[in-house]
């Protein structure tokens, strides 16, 4: 095998390591010559779409960019950065570890952990809260327990142990994830806006490191793999699958923390997809450098690895370090002191080429920008078309659903169900409190709520998306999700700052799926222009999808979204409890006879083709600007929005806290069931104490938002329009328990 290192490739073997054969032309072209084995296999992962996005990134340079508060644009850095005033600045970054979950659900969401938080720290930020998005496949099956399972405790074992606390996230179920989970992990942390480490190498001359871990086997062309189809055969690629250190992390970090304090550090990037390979090029071509790279100074865990292995391997916990010429022995000192290697490798050049060395004879030479994102990687426009369902599912009328009789039993249904029921069993493995910063651990809100010490202020933090209404139509269904990752950070008394998005979807050659993704991006760019929230990154998963006798199914499409924005006043956040009862219960918001895509028509009626919810961007917004000004005028003391599960989930929710309850009466203009169950987009709830009754009610009358008075708190009973749907601490039972019952 050694002696393929140096060998001309051959197409077959291009091919082979995930290239077009017109790729390879390309490659050739390019460099003027046939690529050897190595700069092949370097080539094979840079212009994966996992690294290049070469069938999407035409779609996603259509996105919004720009912001009241950008520091850092997409694509610049490691991660968004935005201003969060007084001087500080958030990084934030949502990537998915969905194929290496798919193998092996411990290690791969573990690693993902691992991944997104030194994309924040190598940026000179300190990680201080995660999030998680976790969608998987039918519940009752063995395989799905055994994903979850192991999801949620790699994601638990390697947070609690990194000392992170996760905050919020979100878990769905669905057959379309059978073989395709998605393990979408989020990560912020904050940084002196003064001290941000670049992920550019400058400097011809500079000395080029390596630091953290020793180089091994596995996850050799991990980048790659992420963008294959995951079929029976993908449990041989084991190997592509990574092993996590949280401990060797938080080492790690604490050096990178130690080492934005001096001026040794030109820049650093985190070695993620790719490696070496990925670092060293995008670091070169993001400087306008080059650099020369000598891979038997490496320090490797297995002797005789051949040069595309060192390459190509995406070992966890390494990151690689340009440093100020002179400067070295500053570098040395600290990773010494935190007992991590620091190895010197090789040296910034002028020439914008990247020339790897092994034990002193050239075994690749490529230009750097050739191989970068929107540099010579291709990039490819592909064909897409509207399926057939979509028009179908538009033929959906409600009146063709007959109303249940008993609609507590269909409450209690839906209170039980996976997808709406406390998700107490996974966030009980998280360690939410460590650190002291999250501000919502017993204060339950919309929103992730993290402190930021010495200051007056807080970081509101979501992750969202309802698959199912994408699917349903991919422009709205994104529109939605923006939208109410706008609301959630909203109601916990934020301002939207800005989005992440880590966008999951299927065979980009499907022109279904594809006409999925283009409808999805356009969705996120109407949302994100209306609320000011510009796209600071994150990343696409394709291929998430299963090939079971030829036939592709793809999962639901799932952008999901990332969001912070920033709580000006910590006395001002809001929580979504009832807090006592007699207090009124107002809904903000449209009432439709609307039961579209709803949990309720999905799960309960069996349902499957219906269009997305009711949803307009203008009330939405509108809505949106009166909760703010009713917690800034200090109005109101809960609220909460409207999702999943209806109005009718969203009161238990709000009452379960408190052990109080709520005694409402629906609106005759609508169906019942869409009342209580209906996922109508755009709605609050909100509670008024007695002493600001009339001042609220005032305010009301200046406002051109639809505000309906539903009902007022109660000591713990369930009661709408007169009729008793039970007590809460009955409730709570179903809703707390529900989760842990189907898992066993």
């Amino acid at each position: 095998m050694e002696s393929t290192t140096q060998q001309l490739a051959t197409v077959e073997q291009a091919v082979e390591l995930g290239l077009r054969a017109d790729e390879f032309e390309m490659i050739k072209e390019i460099l003027g010559r046939t690529p050897n084995f190595t700069e092949t296999a370097v080539y094979s992962v840079m212009w994966s779409e996992h690294c290049s996005y070469k069938n999407s990134i035409y779609w996603l340079k259509q996105l919004p960019k720009d912001g009241p508060h950008m520091l850092v644009k997409a694509g610049e850095e490691n991660a968004g950065l935005v201003d969060i005033g007084d001087g500080l600045g958030c990084a934030f970054k949502i990537e998915s570890h969905n194929h290496p979950s798919a193998l092996e659900p411990y290690q791969g969401a573990a690693t993902g952990v691992g991944g997104i938080n030194r994309d924040i720290f190598t940026m000179g930020a300190r990680p201080i809260a995660q999030l998680n998005s976790l969608r998987f496949g039918n519940i009752d099956r063995d395989r799905t327990k055994w994903l979850v399972n192991g999801v949620v405790k790699g994601i638990g074992d390697y947070g609690n142990a990194f000392g992170i606390p996760i905050v919020g996230g979100e878990v769905f179920f669905d057959d379309s994830y059978n073989t395709n989970p998605l393990v979408n992990a989020f990560s912020a942390g904050i940084v002196d806006a003064k001290k941000i480490i670049s992920a550019k190498a400058k400097g011809p001359g500079n000395p080029v490191f390596i630091v953290g871990s020793a180089t091994g086997k596995d996850g050799i062309a991990g980048a790659a793999f992420a963008s294959k189809d995951i079929t029976e055969e993908s449990a041989q690629d084991l190997p592509s699958v990574q092993v996590g250190d949280p401990f060797m992390e938080k080492l790690l970090l604490e050096a990178t923390m130690e080492l934005a304090e001096t001026d040794a550090i030109v820049g650093m990037q985190d070695m993620g997809a790719a490696g070496i390979t990925c670092s060293t090029c995008e670091m070169s071509a993001g400087g306008g450098v080059g650099m020369e790279i000598q891979l038997d100074k490496v320090p490797t865990r297995q002797e005789n690895m051949l040069p595309y292995e060192i390459l190509l391997s995406e070992s966890q916990e390494r990151m690689l370090v340009v440093v100020q010429k002179g400067k070295e022995q500053i570098v040395k000192d600290i990773f010494d002191k935190w007992d991590l290697h620091a190895e010197e490798i090789g040296v910034v050049t002028d020439t914008q080429r990247i020339r790897y060395y092994m034990n002193g004879e050239l075994v690749g030479d490529v230009p750097a920008e050739s191989l970068v994102l929107g540099g010579g990687a291709p990039q490819y426009q592909r064909e897409y078309k509207e399926p057939a369902y979509y028009q179908e599912f538009k033929k959906f009328s409600i009146d063709n659903v007959q109303e249940p009789e008993d609609l507590k039993a269909v409450a209690d249904f839906l209170l039980q169900h996976p997808n709406i029921a406390s998700k107490r069993w996974v966030y009980e493995q998280y360690d939410s409190m460590v650190g002291t910063k999250n501000m919502t651990t017993n204060r339950p809100a919309d929103a992730g709520v993290v402190n930021i010490k010495g200051t007056e202020k807080a970081l509101a933090m979501t992750v969202d998306c309802n698959s199912r209404y994408v699917n349903a139509d991919p422009e709205i269904g994104t529109m939605i999700a923006v939208s109410e990752a706008a609301r959630n950070i909203v109601c916990a008394g934020g301002v939207p700052s800005a989005i992440t998005n880590c966008l999951n979807f299927g065979n980009p050659y499907n022109p279904e799926s594809y006409w999925q993704f283009v409808g999805a991006i356009k969705g996120m760019s109407a949302a994100c222009i209306k609320f000011q929230t510009p796209v600071t990154g994150g990343n696409v998963s394709f291929y998430n999808q299963t090939v079971t006798n030829g036939v592709e199914v793809p999962v639901f499409p799932t952008p999901t979204i990332g969001m912070i924005g920033v709580v000006e006043d910590k006395n001002k956040i809001m929580t979504l409890d009832f807090k006592q009862k007699g207090d009124l219960i107002f809904l903000l918001g449209e009432c439709t006879n609307d039961i579209a895509s709803s949990e309720y028509l999905y799960s309960y009626h069996g349902i499957k083709a219906s269009p997305a919810p009711y949803f307009d961007l203008e009330k939405e917004f509108a809505t949106q600007e009166v909760v703010k000004d009713l917690i800034q005028k200090d109005l109101i003391n809960a609220a909460h929005d409207v999702s999943d599960g209806g109005l009718y989930t969203s009161l238990v929710e709000m009452s379960m806290p408190r052990g109080l309850g709520f005694d409402v009466e629906a609106d005759g203009e609508v169906r019942l069931d869409a009342f209580l169950f209906g996922e109508g987009q755009g709605r609050v709830v909100v509670t008024v104490s007695e002493d600001a009754e009339d001042e609220f009610i005032e305010y009301l009358a200046t406002i051109d938002v639809a505000s309906t008075l539903l009902g007022h708190v109660t000591k713990g009973k369930l009661v709408v329009d007169g009729e008793h749907f039970g007590f809460i601490h009955e409730a709570k039972e179903l809703f707390d328990n529900a989760l842990e019952k189907r898992l066993k």
